[in-house]
């Protein structure tokens, strides 16, 4: 596939690309919304592939998306920068270690369910993987503040209070978001 910033992808950018993907998968433990930071420092800050902002506008997509977030967002980033074998590659690259990992555990589920020592190198994974949950979202709110865009921050505060606070349902407000944004961007767009 040609496309003029990234250029033409040959073996060596799918290789590069599954064996990433694939060790930012094996290594992700804690729910989809992790592997999304990680996938950010592989694919935009060390390797080039893709820019910051496009990034995040694909994982907001894949965060809307039904499915699995670390596996649409694989997708969609994959897809992205290489099209279809990108996406497919992604995609294998990501499910291929949950799989392995669960077909080992099925195996021998009574040792893992009864060992202390399981249990305890879960609870510290869980800490490590809420450690870079907090610094992305950290790292998102300190770049909207510099960038001064008001409507942004009003939405993130508002939704945080409205689910923190109230309870208000995820989908509801992803749909409320979605809209302010839409509605935010044709006024953005009339001036």
């Amino acid at each position: 596939m040609e496309d003029g910033r990234l250029g033409k992808r040959g073996e060596h950018f799918y290789r590069a690309l599954f064996c990433s993907t694939f060790l930012i998968s094996a290594f992700t433990v804690g729910g989809g919304f992790v592997i999304i930071p990680l996938l950010k420092a592989k694919y935009v800050d060390e390797y080039g592939w893709l820019e910051d902002k496009e990034t995040l506008d694909l994982v907001a997509i894949a965060q809307s998306m039904p499915g699995v977030v670390a596996v649409n967002a694989a997708i969609l980033l994959g897809y992205r920068m290489a099209g279809i074998p990108g996406a497919l590659t992604a995609l294998f690259a990501t499910i291929l270690p949950p799989l392995i990992t669960l077909s080992v555990i099925a195996q021998a589920y009574e040792a893992f369910a009864s060992s202390p020592v399981v249990r305890l190198v879960l609870k510290g994974m869980q800490c490590g993987a809420t450690a870079l949950i907090v610094n992305v979202a950290v790292d998102l709110v300190s770049k909207q503040c510099k960038k001064k865009l008001t409507i942004p921050l009003l939405i993130l505060v508002g939704t945080f209070v409205a689910s923190f606070f109230f309870g208000v349902n995820l989908m509801i407000l992803i749909a409320i978001d979605a809209l302010v944004g839409f509605l935010f961007l044709r006024w953005a767009e009339a001036d």
